[in-house]
């Protein structure tokens, strides 16, 4: 229904964004990846996928159409929602779910939190022949941001990770790479938890 969303920034998240659009304020759940391709300007356009349930409306946004492709090709297998695939489009690129899909990297896949040894099968026998057809158009280098501790937890909070121990991991991350960006400290947190 809707298929991008086109307006002013008003609020950037390391898992969501706010665009306004002629006046609306639109809240778009994105995935890191999503928001390290976000460019620090005013006026952003993202591609956007509409999730409809019963009791709410939720607009995922995305960087490029490969990433959007690729969400809806892993929320269509059974025991994939959308908090998973986002996980997965957090921990990894677009490019690298759709390389490990291909390859049947099944420990890459298993390796995203949330997802065992069977739904990871599952990934890889439902969308191998699919995932080949989806071909990475606009993947670029992720600009740097500036390292924020409490973005980072709230972050890994929303992704559905307990606060005590992300702060645990966070912390060590911190003290061995003390100018990591956001992004850099939630992948490597990502991997830890």
């Amino acid at each position: 229904m809707i298929t991008h969303i086109q307006g002013k920034l008003v609020e950037k998240n390391p898992t969501d964004v706010t665009i306004d659009c002629n006046g609306v304020g639109y809240l778009l759940n994105i995935s890191l990846h999503t928001f390290s391709q976000i460019p620090d300007k005013e006026h952003l356009k993202l591609y956007t996928h509409l999730q409809v349930k019963e009791d709410s409306h939720t607009l995922f946004g995305f960087s490029s159409l490969a990433e959007r492709e690729i969400f809806r090709l892993l929320i269509s297998v059974s025991g994939i929602g959308a908090s998973t695939a986002r996980t997965m489009l957090s921990s990894l690129t677009p490019k690298q779910v759709r390389e490990g899909i291909a390859m049947e990297d099944v420990a890459l896949i298993q390796s995203i939190k949330g997802i065992g040894a069977k739904t990871a099968q599952r990934v890889i026998l439902d969308l191998k022949d699919k995932i080949l057809k989806v071909y990475d158009i606009d993947e670029l280098s992720a600009p740097k941001s500036n390292t924020n501790k409490d973005e980072a937890l709230s972050a890994l909070e929303v992704l559905g990770f307990a606060k005590k121990q992300s702060e645990r991991v966070v912390d060590k991350i911190i003290s061995n790479q003390p100018d990591a960006s956001i992004e850099a400290i939630i992948k490597e947190a990502l991997k830890n938890l």
